[in-house]
């Protein structure tokens, strides 16, 4: 069997660095039982090395490639234009012109082939590269054949392909192309079928797109066609396109494009029988290669031929689930403020400190709301308590409620914890309007971490291990601690009862969110205006500041002594991280990047400061928000004695008032005080991962972020550690990076996309949900990384979502829109105590909105105006 040239039937499963991906997968198609591919060969990446291997000019233009970044656009253009050429110019290697010679003869010189390109890094579980590399259809005779191939091999370096192994961080040079010399079959009809809908992602629902002629066409655009959705052998739905044209393939060779007569244009594509019989064909065809399947496929004399299927790589893993019946999973990122995927490491801390039933996807977690949505009474509990959180979350959770016979009704009510705020979990209870209980919670907090510090030092090994196990049922006790959710829900509930009463006897709309501004004890605010203060001990010292406008890496704290002013900014910078520094974008992943860690974070946030504000700026905006709220209570209170009952319900809302005073800072100290645990727990393993490394167990100490805490334990333990296990995660954490995670899904992999329903909307508004009341209008900054920060006072912030962590940034800006959020999510609590008015849960806000556009918020009503 030569290297050069494979039959398809000759090619085996572990040949994928031979014939590519897609080389590959119709090698395995043609040996499925009942399915029916044209008959072809690869010409194999041995041919393609043999030609380029000893060309010095093409080493030296990939090296060229290699230095490129995808901003580099023209060069990337002039350098891929230089190496297609080259690859056209040179001779195809006379012994693969010999054994293709062999093969066309064996199949027949006189017949069409269509040349396929099939690239080493095709058609694969991560990444389909679909469409980078060419095909060419009906192309007859060995000499057209052979130009064909230089062609396909040039289209391993075209603009478009070259861009994308640059996104999904391909070497080029380890990118090989095989070529494809399939027999043309010229069909009636072709076309594409997903063995998962591609739109909701449901795997039990299969989706055909259908047309006349060559499917060329339609994967190029230039077709409508129909699309045939099919589940459980009954198709459940039909969209007949008016198909105007057709491609078909030419008798000399190559291709045209033809009208389809006037009476055929809205014809059936396929009859029913044909939709049935092609769907069957698809399950056995995804059934074999165990995973959702993307299948070109055409219809020749009512015979189906499959000429290629793939990975469908776009779709969102399912949480695995010990049962069979169906269930209904949402997002804890969307309630947590972290849509990123988490390492192992930080996935098992939280599922450790969560009572939630939780489930990982795409390292991702979901809380299985499926037993409470099986109750009537609970179901309506549980939706509701989403709703107030994520109103998308809601919608989505009501039409799947409302689908018959999707969820088995149980008539009794089932006590599992709803939503997966840890801050929200635990009784409700009435509680003394008494601030004092804050600061003794307060204390109590913090002495316990301090025991933890002390504590923990003498812990290593195994030893460690137990005791990290053994705290965290202690961080459990003071996350649910029965007076901290009451404080909590007090504070919740006096801010919903003042909005509805207020509207309904002085007809204001969201007036909490006033009198919540500059309340006492929210760690998360002062956070923001404690940098304010750090950026007023330096601004008195220009050499400093033309310092830190320069500085790359962490070390910067240790060179400012060198300026006048240096000791005063390191004491400052180091006072505010000894506070704050366990902080850092995506924080309930233990396993992210501390500010402490990385210092350099805060530097653009700190020069913002100091060029946008004035001195004393944080005691300014603290005493103005403070203005601002008593003013605004002394105003409801003047109009409620006018009214009549005016005394009685002048008490119940000055009680009301002092409760969400005093107690609403109080919502975002729990997590703090998690954070806080979680980073001493990360620097005493950190300790044990250097010991590990040291031994030679670990090749870095940051890799046992790719172990949950279990395996870590058993690493320690038995100093052994299987290394394939990290390089296969941190591969499977690149995939989970691209990908969205979704509010909602069900078992049966089906995205359910909640919907606002909400009309009376201006025309052309972006429609989210108002956390934060008041109108801004100002430019949009759309950021995504925190260290990106470059803002001008006045600025609205247009981000996919916030934690505390991005609270600094608060205090530039005038305005907030996230892609994800709810009422008291950390960035509607801090926006709403700043004073800034905030739209939250807006899809695709960071894609809608572009960068520096004009902008208008409206946090009252819920919707952005470009403007």
């Amino acid at each position: 069997m030569s290297s050069l040239v494979l039959d398809f039937q000759e090619v085996e499963k572990s040949q994928l660095m031979l014939v590519g991906g897609k080389g590959l997968n119709l090698g395995v198609l043609s040996k499925i039982q009942g399915i029916q591919v044209p008959e072809g060969y690869c010409v194999t990446t041995v041919g393609f090395q043999k030609a380029i291997n000893e060309n010095k000019t093409y080493h030296a233009l990939l090296d060229q490639l290699a230095t490129l970044k995808v901003e580099d656009r023209d060069q990337i253009r002039e350098i891929s234009s230089k190496i297609r050429q080259l690859i056209m110019e040179v001779e195809i290697p006379s012994d693969v012109v010999k054994e293709v010679t062999h093969y066309l003869s064996k199949f027949g010189e006189e017949h069409a082939y269509a040349v396929r390109s099939s690239a080493t890094a095709e058609d694969l579980p991560h990444a389909s590269f679909a469409g980078q590399q060419d095909t060419y259809l009906n192309i007859i005779g060995k000499d057209a054949i052979l130009q064909h191939i230089s062609k396909c091999w040039a289209s391993l370096f075209t603009e478009r392909a070259v861009i994308y192994r640059m996104q999904n961080r391909f070497d080029h040079s380890e990118i090989l192309l095989s070529v494809i010399i399939q027999k043309m079959v010229f069909p009636q009809a072709s076309g594409i079928l997903f063995t998962a809908d591609p739109i909701t992602s449901n795997r039990k629902l299969l989706s055909i797109d259908a047309s006349f002629g060559l499917g060329e066409a339609l994967v190029s655009g230039l077709v409508s066609a129909d699309c045939y959705k099919v589940q459980e052998d009954q198709i459940v739905d039909k969209m007949i396109a008016t198909k105007k044209l057709a491609m078909y393939g030419r008798k000399e060779g190559g291709t045209e494009t033809q009208l389809i007569a006037h009476n055929q244009q809205k014809a059936q594509t396929l009859s029913d029988q044909q939709i049935l019989e092609l769907a069957h064909i698809g399950r056995q065809i995804e059934a074999y290669f165990g995973s959702p399947q993307d299948v070109e496929w055409c219809l020749v004399d009512d015979i189906f031929y499959i000429v290629q299927s793939r990975p469908i790589t776009t779709l969102y893993p399912i949480p695995e689930a010990e049962t069979q019946e169906n269930r209904v999973y949402v997002s804890v990122g969307h309630q947590q403020m972290m849509t990123d995927p988490m390492k192992p490491l930080g996935l098992s801390f939280y599922l450790l400190t969560t009572p939630a039933t939780m489930r990982i996807a795409g390292g991702r977690l979901f809380v299985d709301v499926t037993n409470n949505l099986a109750s009537p009474v609970r179901g309506k509990m549980v939706i509701e308590a989403f709703g107030k959180s994520d109103p998308l979350i809601k919608d989505a959770l009501m039409t799947v409620h409302g689908r018959e016979g999707f969820i088995k009704m149980s008539p009794d009510p089932i006590n599992i914890p709803g939503p997966s705020d840890t801050n929200k979990a635990g009784p409700q209870s009435q509680i003394e309007n008494e601030p004092k209980i804050v600061s003794d919670l307060i204390k109590k907090n913090q002495t316990s971490i301090e025991e933890l510090k002390h504590t923990i030092q003498s812990k290593s090994g195994s030893e460690l291990v137990d005791f990290i196990l053994e705290d965290i049922q202690e961080l459990k006790k003071i996350l649910f601690d029965p007076q901290s959710s009451a404080v909590i829900m007090a504070a919740m509930d006096a801010s919903s009862w003042i909005n509805e009463k207020m509207l309904e006897w002085l007809d204001e709309k969201n007036v909490a969110d006033i009198l919540s501004q500059s309340v006492s004890n929210n760690i998360t605010s002062e956070m923001g205006l404690e940098l304010l203060d750090v950026a007023d001990v330096i601004r008195p010292y220009p050499d400093v500041i033309e310092y830190l406008q320069h500085v790359k890496d962490n070390n910067f704290l240790e060179k400012l002594s060198e300026f006048e002013g240096g000791q005063e900014t390191q004491v400052a910078i180091r006072t505010y991280l000894k506070k704050y520094g366990m902080r850092c974008a995506g924080e309930i992943d233990i396993t992210k990047t501390r500010w402490i860690e990385k210092p350099i974070t805060l530097v653009p946030i700190i020069l913002s400061n100091i060029k946008n504000f004035m001195a004393n700026e944080s005691k300014r905006k603290f005493k103005q928000g403070l203005h601002v709220a008593l003013e605004k209570e002394q105003e409801l209170l003047d109009r409620l004695k006018q009214l009549p009952d005016g005394e009685q319900n002048f008490q119940e809302t000055k009680q009301k008032i002092d409760i969400i005073r005093n107690f609403s800072g109080y919502r975002e100290y729990p997590k703090y005080g998690m954070v806080n645990r979680y980073f001493v727990y990360k620097k005493a393993l950190m300790k044990e991962a250097e010991k590990l490394q040291k031994e030679g167990v670990l090749h870095k100490k940051e890799d046992i972020y790719y172990l949950t805490f279990e395996e870590l334990g058993e690493v320690v333990r038995t100093k052994y550690l299987d290394c394939e296990i990290i390089t296969k995660r941190k591969n499977d954490y690149k995939l989970y990076k691209k990908l969205t995670p979704p509010r909602v899904i069900t078992s049966d992999g089906e995205i359910i996309a909640g919907e606002y329903n909400r009309e009376n909307l201006p025309a052309e508004a972006i429609a989210g949900l108002p956390v934060s009341s008041g109108v801004i209008e100002g430019r949009a900054r759309v950021i995504l990384n925190m260290e990106d920060t470059d803002l001008e006072d006045g600025d609205i912030l247009v981000t996919a979502f916030t934690d505390p962590s991005w609270t600094p940034l608060f205090v530039s800006i005038k305005g907030l829109v996230t892609e994800v959020g709810g009422l008291m999510t950390h960035g509607a609590v801090i926006a709403r105590e700043y004073g800034l008015p905030a739209v939250v849960g807006v899809d695709n806000a960071t894609k809608l909105i572009k960068d520096g556009q004009r902008i208008r918020v409206n946090g009252s009503e819920g919707y952005i105006e470009i403007v």
